[in-house]
């Protein structure tokens, strides 16, 4: 009776064990959500939201290579030269680009290296950054909205509709993210 019961409740440990790993293998890389904190605050909602500043405007080598890229920061001076100046984050700014040294921004989207992604490929099929990234123009804090996984990214080449309701279906063989 006892070996029984040692026998029952030790596969139930052993069931438990398993389902914990499989479930930490299924996610692993899964990033749903990840919020970092910036060295400077930086609202997306301000920015791309509020004041409508389309993506390609910081980001714009997203159409020229496979990285969108974060912008330098000339690129935030074209505006933060004069707007909001008497921010103690401006000016942070401000300082760091007259000494010329980067804002050490932590990444949001990170993808595996042996993922191969083109933001370039994607835009010149019409593809919505929002597809991928959600709706950044509401976050005050950028955030993963998607798994990036590769479910999520066979899912979009089998299914997927162009703007227009055209069929945009990706190749799905594997030497297409993986080369």
């Amino acid at each position: 009776m006892v070996l029984k019961r040692f026998l029952v409740f030790g596969g139930l440990i052993a069931l438990v064990v398993v389902g914990l790993v499989l479930n930490f293998w299924w996610n692993l890389g899964n990033n749903t959500g990840y919020s970092p904190e910036q060295p400077i605050p930086f609202s997306h909602k301000i920015h791309a939201g509020d004041n409508k500043i389309p993506c390609l405007y910081c980001h714009a080598e997203a159409t020229l290579s496979r990285h969108a890229t974060v912008p330098s920061l000339n690129v935030c001076m074209n505006c933060h030269g004069v707007v909001k100046t008497d921010s103690p984050f401006i000016q942070e700014l401000t300082k760091k680009y007259k000494e010329g040294k980067p804002i050490e921004w932590v990444r949001v989207h990170d993808l595996p290296d042996h993922v191969y992604f083109s933001h370039k490929r994607h835009l010149a099929k019409n593809i919505k950054c929002e597809a991928c990234h959600g709706d950044v123009a509401q976050m005050d804090r950028i955030f993963q909205k998607e798994t990036l996984l590769m479910g999520f990214c066979v899912n979009c080449h089998r299914t997927n509709k162009g703007p227009t309701g055209e069929d945009q279906k990706g190749p799905t063989d594997c030497y297409t993210c993986h080369n």
